[in-house]
Formats: structure tokens, C-alpha cells, sequence
């Protein structure tokens, strides 16, 4: 019985070295591009982040140039404090009572 087995045996452990093997020359293989594509792309990158940073940079400068409001001229948004005397001062209704608006008999 044994001996019938041997050869499937030997043809199972056959193709599982076969395979893993087959898998360690793609991984190696993956690896050699992966290197060389990751030179390349060390540069790619780079530039690419230099420009992101430079769009940052000049994205900061005019919102700078907005905030410091420089340029601005908001004179005529001013208010005259003596246009401020004709406004009738509105006195807050402090006897507001919160509990008539959970009861559900009014």
C-alpha cells in the first residue's frame, strides 16, 4: 500500500517545491523592478512635492496679502458713532419661562 502511494507522494512534494520556487523567482524579480522604479521615481516624487509646496507657498502669500489688508481701502464701510444715537435700544424679554413649551395641555 505504501509503495502505491510513493510516486503521488513524490509528485505532490515535486510541485509544491516547484511552485514555491516559481514564487520566490517572482518576488525576487518584483523586487529588482521595484528597486529600479523606486530610483526613478524618488526624482518624480521629489518634483512633485516641490511643486505641491511651492502652490502652498503662493497660496499663503495672497491670503497674507488678504489678511495684513494692505491694499484696502474700507473707509467708506465705516459707521459715524453719532448715527448710532438714533437707534432705539431694544431691552431683552428676560420673563420667558421654558417649562410652557413641554407642556402639552396649552
Amino acid at each position: 500500500m505504501t509503495l502505491r502511494l510513493f510516486p503521488f507522494i513524490l509528485l505532490c512534494i515535486t510541485l509544491l517545491y516547484s511552485e514555491q520556487n516559481q514564487s520566490v523567482n517572482k518576488k525576487v524579480e518584483h523586487n529588482c523592478t521595484q528597486k529600479h522604479e523606486n530610483n526613478i521615481s524618488k526624482d518624480a516624487r521629489l518634483k512633485k512635492e516641490l511643486q505641491e509646496q511651492m502652490e502652498r507657498e503662493k497660496k499663503y502669500a495672497r491670503e497674507q496679502k488678504f489678511y495684513q489688508g494692505d491694499e484696502y481701502n474700507l473707509s467708506e464701510h465705516e459707521v459715524d458713532p453719532d448715527a448710532l444715537k438714533d437707534i432705539p435700544v431694544i431691552e431683552p424679554d428676560y420673563d420667558f419661562d421654558i417649562t410652557d413649551v413641554y407642556r402639552d395641555d396649552i
